[in-house]
């Protein structure tokens, strides 16, 4: 039989060594030829520069600048009028919208990079970078309904180079903002809209501009306006509907839209606007919901930024995951009876609704699984989380630290101006879920209200210490922070220092915040967890001014450790991102080419 040779044995391998073992007959006395030895180390240079070329041509590749092709003239003004009509046969009597008004309302226009602002205090050296908060802007007055999250993302940033800062704002320049900026009107369906007999109007209009080509949906319908993540270099911007936006920061902190990123035509499926960083293997790990089979579907993309195959996971119903997790081993997600339910539309009700009835469910699948094979799942009384701090393994446990709710209702967020609107009371709670015998516990470990759970992010997907939230209802009052490893003191009706609360930072009647983002003095794991600082967007209803605040993360002092007077206001909104000089660096040199 034909067997293959081995290359040892080949005719050419007696001519010359293998480059890997180029100087090891210098052990035996023999020296090759100058002339070889400086030929072959130009070789395995210009063969390493030639694979980093490559490897910039991948990443430029993977970047697909958005350039729809919507169109004016008949089709559009009838299907516009068309629309009226049944908004003014549907919602004639829609109050004004809540989530538009006061420091919700939009900024008109973006701001170019404002270098002359005033500093109370000063800047620590560790903030050298960017930071970034991304959230709801819309363009363009709502046609009829509008739900907080509807909004055009809009990113907030203060780029920090040697103490001294420098504020922008600019639109994710999304598919959908570039067209409605087309139309010079709002065309795109709002969430805020679906509900009742104008949810199905307000689809068939989507259709029917869609089919006649008045928009182009290839670029799908997302907002980029929820969260931010940081991996291979390349900054996303991302809104769990639609695929991540690909955003360069420039030198003096300005902003550009890239285009959309697929993952060389991989990502077919929705990606959240939570996805997961390993910061050991530094590996992202992400997931899609969806309305049509498969509901949920699983993603690992490798550190230098290769999507592996999809992992369908089959859950029985399409519901809003918000969020998930991971651990050293394992991918945690969250099957909880938040479900999307057009058909409930016909009843009057909202695209979306809570069955408190129903159980949720909590999957853990080892996280290079090829399939769902795998995965454990555990039953909980009905719940909702909304954003999870960090995760671990402890033994045969998995331990997730969640803030979780009763009973959410997404269509307050689309509540009239009349209306005092309060969020659903979030709690943070610590789960466990044993993989031996199927146990699951859980343990409160807060009163309400607290959200926007972060920590060093180090030791994410580790076993660590504490966690900021974000305190308050509606509006953010505050910060504060949680011991993990402390009990929470019992019988306690309000958020106060004492137990697993270790410091809590007010912000004074009237002003609020938004997500803190925890920046430590030296990156990674060798000083203490907590030793850094807080960074925050901060408005103030007394004066209608905005700024950003600095606080010292191991303290929790109720002085700042810096304020940054800004030149315009900053609306309230959702997730925030830091870039230390670093990242920023392998960012604009990864975005250059």
């Amino acid at each position: 039989m034909y067997a293959p040779i081995p290359p040892l044995l080949l005719p050419s391998s007696f001519l010359l060594p293998p480059k890997s073992s180029m100087f090891l007959p210098r052990k035996f006395g023999y020296t090759l030829p100058n002339y070889y030895c400086r030929k072959e180390r130009i070789s395995v240079m210009a063969s390493k520069a030639e694979k980093e070329e490559e490897k910039r041509k991948k990443q430029t590749l993977k970047v697909t600048k958005v350039d729809p092709k919507p169109r004016k003239g008949m089709a559009s003004v009838a299907v516009n009028l068309l629309e009226k009509a049944f908004v003014c046969l549907l919602a004639a009597d829609q109050k004004g919208h809540y989530y538009l008004s006061g420091n919700y309302a939009p900024v008109q226009h973006e701001t170019p990079p404002c270098s002359d602002l005033r500093i109370h205090g000063s800047l620590p050296e560790c903030l050298n970078g960017v930071f970034l908060r991304v959230g709801p802007n819309p363009k363009f007055v709502p046609v009829a309904g509008y739900n907080w999250i509807d909004g055009d993302g809009m990113i907030h940033g203060l780029r920090i180079k040697d103490g001294k800062p420098t504020y922008l704002s600019r639109y994710v320049k999304t598919s959908r903002f570039k067209q409605e900026e087309y139309f010079g009107r709002a065309k795109f369906m709002k969430i805020g809209d679906l509900r009742g007999l104008l949810g199905f109007v307000t689809i068939l209009i989507l259709r029917l501009r869609t089919v006649l080509k008045v928009v182009d949906v290839s670029y799908g319908r997302g907002t980029g306006n929820t969260a931010l993540v940081y991996h291979n270099g390349l900054l996303l911007a991302l809104s769990e509907e639609d695929k991540p936006y690909v955003v360069k920061v420039l030198e003096d902190g300005d902003l550009q839209t890239l285009g959309i990123l697929d993952y060389d035509k991989k990502l077919s499926h929705p990606f959240t606007a939570h996805p997961k960083i390993d910061p050991l293997t530094d590996e992202m790990f992400t997931f899609g919901y969806s309305l049509s089979p498969p509901y949920l579907t699983y993603r690992v993309i490798s550190q230098d930024g290769v999507m592996q195959d999809p992992v369908p996971i089959s859950i029985t119903s399409p519901v809003i995951m918000h969020d998930f997790a991971i651990t050293e081993n394992y991918a945690i997600f969250m099957d909880l009876p938040l479900y999307i339910q057009p058909e409930e539309m016909v009843k009057g009700k909202f695209v979306s609704s809570f069955h408190a009835t129903k159980r949720a469910r909590i999957g853990v699948l080892p996280r290079y699984a090829k399939d769902e094979h795998t995965i454990r799942w555990f039953d909980l009384p009905s719940c909702y989380m909304t954003h999870n701090a960090n995760a671990w393994e402890e033994n045969d446990e998995v331990v997730l630290f969640t803030c979780r709710l009763e009973s959410p209702d997404l269509e307050m967020l689309s509540g009239p101006v009349e209306e005092e609107i309060g969020n659903s009371k979030s709690e943070l709670y610590e789960m466990r879920f044993n993989l031996k015998t199927g146990i699951t516990s859980q343990k409160q470990l807060s009163v309400p209200s607290v959200d926007f759970p972060r920590i060093n992010q180090s030791y994410s997907g580790r076993k660590q210490q504490y966690v900021y939230c974000t305190v308050g209802n509606s509006k953010i009052k505050g910060i504060v922070k949680f011991d993990l490893q402390i009990e929470p003191e019992a019988g306690k009706t309000m958020l106060e220092v004492g137990g697993n609360v270790q410091g809590i930072f007010e912000l004074g009647p009237r002003r609020y915040g938004s997500e803190a983002i925890f920046v430590p003095c030296q990156p990674g794991v060798t000083s203490d967890e907590d030793d850094g600082y807080l960074i925050f967007f901060v408005h103030d209803e007394n004066n209608g001014k905005s700024e950003v605040n600095v606080i010292d993360a191991k303290t929790m002092s109720a002085e700042p450790v810096a304020v940054v007077e800004l030149p315009s206001r900053v609306p309230y909104g959702f997730h925030a991102l830091f870039l230390n000089e670093e990242e920023l660096q392998k960012h604009q040199a990864e975005t250059n080419h």
